[in-house]
């Protein structure tokens, strides 16, 4: 049975912490971290072209598409500690849309990696405007950081709002108020 190159590193790990890998509650645990990371971490094995797999289609809608309280979990690169949120993500159509499970499953597979929030809201907008060439992608993403809450600072009710903002969102007033707007409630809730 190939065992996962992870699984030893997490014995070596607990031993370090002062653990002993080998009693009852511990034995598999160096497994089940090796699968949960696997998960956790699978952003990497996905490209945006494949995810995508043709899901764009001519569509002369030019009116905002909103996708919002997309569900994110991510791993913070400094301290592999969890972060999660919320992500709203919006484009403005270009004579093409794409197929709206898509959106997620991008929001997914940049959030599945080693991250810091700044990027993540930015690699999701780069990739909207990179399939579909709109006339501006708005992405928004509100995580909570258990870096900041458990450790370092231990502020348990902070969370961090980043933003990104391209073509019409950045350089238009009233797409970008619009953008603002439409998921300015669900932040505050």
């Amino acid at each position: 049975m190939n065992r996962d190159p992870i699984e030893p590193l997490m014995r070596t790990l607990l031993t370090e912490v002062g653990e002993d890998p080998t009693r009852p509650g511990l034995v598999q645990t160096p497994a089940r971290v090796a699968s949960s990371f696997r998960f956790l971490l699978s952003g990497y094995t996905l490209n945006l072209k494949d995810l995508v797999n043709g899901a764009i289609f001519e569509e002369p809608y030019s009116e905002m598409v909103l996708v919002r309280d997309i569900e994110v979990y991510s791993l913070c690169e400094h301290h592999m500690l969890p972060f999660f949120g919320k992500a709203h993500v919006a484009y403005l159509p270009n004579r093409h849309i794409i197929g709206l499970s898509k959106i997620p499953r991008i929001v997914d597979m940049f959030a599945r990696r080693l991250q810091v929030q700044e990027r993540l809201t930015t690699q999701i907008g780069d990739a909207l405007q990179e399939v579909l060439e709109p006339g501006g992608v708005g992405v928004i993403i509100e995580a909570i950081h258990l870096c900041m809450a458990m450790r370092g600072v231990e502020k348990q009710n902070s969370s961090a709002v980043t933003s990104s903002l391209t073509g019409s969102f950045r350089d238009d007033d009233k797409s970008r108020n619009e953008f603002l707007s439409l998921t300015s409630h669900s932040r505050r809730a």
